[in-house]
């Protein structure tokens, strides 16, 4: 009775091969045209080398018309050996000769073929190359940040990421279902895990249970809620920030195990309303919150210089101050003194003083 060998079903579990597919790496792109030229230099190289070979040793070679060889005829033979026509018109004679031709001329007419199938052994061998890159990825990734959803909200987290905490592509990663989206996160360098962020195996693929923040930004609040259920199961000590479309689902989020809510409809229409009647401070809070541009909040351990002042009377705008991981505002009475320890929120200039232009 024949035994039927079992894969294993999780993600998870699957050798890294086998996640070829799934877990994308980011590639360094080169354009066409810069890729043909590179594989036509090296069939050229190849060439020149087995016709100045052939012609070195033209003495050890029997040319049908028993003249000898010219260079043009080592030309001749080199190009006929490597495309693997062979005519039989020009032949080595000698051991020497043809220990050469065994030795140097077959190795160069392989390379000679590989670099015309190059596009075909690049299809080929990508897979390999995946698999390679991911399972080197999977055992040095460490405090990175996972990212659900590749949406609006998503991407705009990703963009504050890379610009104002300067964190490094490979160090993010995005869990998404839509391919579309993978592709756009994989344009921008970051690594991308095909899947739904609801099961936990597409999670662990991603190394969630390794990561230092997890961003829950799907299209629905109860995926949502599902998500950092799964993302806090496993990762019981990751700062896991969710968003949700309405306000009354927060509670479900942070008793799910979300460190932070946003909500994005509540905040959306707060700037709406503002817009009507003051729209220059809501220009204001969109300069705030944009990262790459004019003015951005910021956070910053204090200075032993600043300890036992007030953050009120500092250079820098305090928004206010973190002490014990806990936030008081600039006007609480917890801030009146700064102690050793603590940090400061405060805004930061990013560029020069511009006009901002609404």
């Amino acid at each position: 009775m024949r035994v039927l060998k079992r894969f294993p079903v999780r993600l998870s579990d699957r050798p890294d091969h086998e996640l070829v597919g799934v877990i994308r790496m980011p590639e360094l792109t080169v354009s066409p045209l810069r890729s043909i030229l590179k594989r036509i230099i090296g069939a050229m190289l190849a060439l020149l080398a087995t016709v100045l070979i052939v012609y070195l040793d033209r003495d050890g070679y029997r040319d049908a018309n028993g003249d000898g060889l010219s260079f043009l005829d080592s030309l001749y033979y080199a190009t006929v050996s490597l495309s693997t026509t062979g005519y039989g018109d020009i032949a080595p004679a000698t051991s020497s000769a043809r220990l050469v031709n065994v030795l140097v001329i077959t190795p160069l007419r392989v390379l000679f073929l590989i670099v015309l199938v190059g596009t075909t052994l690049e299809v080929l061998t990508e897979r390999s190359r995946q698999a390679f890159k991911i399972q080197k990825w999977r055992t040095k990734v460490r405090d990175h940040t996972v990212v659900v959803g590749f949406g609006t909200k998503g991407r705009s987290a990703v963009n504050a990421l890379l610009g104002d905490e300067n964190v490094e592509p490979d160090h993010i990663v995005v869990v998404d279902t839509d391919q579309q989206a993978l592709e756009a996160a994989t344009s921008l360098g970051l690594v991308t895990v095909h899947g739904s962020a609801t099961r936990a195996d597409v999670l662990r693929v991603a190394g969630v249970q390794r990561a230092k923040a997890v961003v829950v930004a799907p299209n629905r609040d109860d995926t949502a809620v599902l998500v950092t259920l799964t993302a806090r199961e496993l990762a019981p000590k990751s700062h896991i920030v969710a968003s949700v479309r309405e306000a009354e689902n927060v509670h479900l989020l942070k008793q799910s195990g979300a460190n932070q809510v946003v909500v994005s409809s509540e905040t959306a229409g707060r700037l709406l309303g503002m817009a009507t009647s003051t729209p220059l401070v809501v220009d204001m809070v969109e300069d705030l919150l944009t990262p790459e541009s004019g003015l951005a909040i910021a956070e910053r351990p204090v200075e032993p210089s600043e300890e036992g002042g007030s953050p009120r009377h500092l250079a820098d705008i305090v928004l206010g101050l973190v002490r014990d991981g806990v936030l008081y505002r600039v006007d609480a009475p917890q801030a009146d003194a700064i102690e050793p320890g603590d940090k400061l929120l405060y805004v930061r200039k990013v560029t020069s003083a511009e006009t901002i232009e609404r």
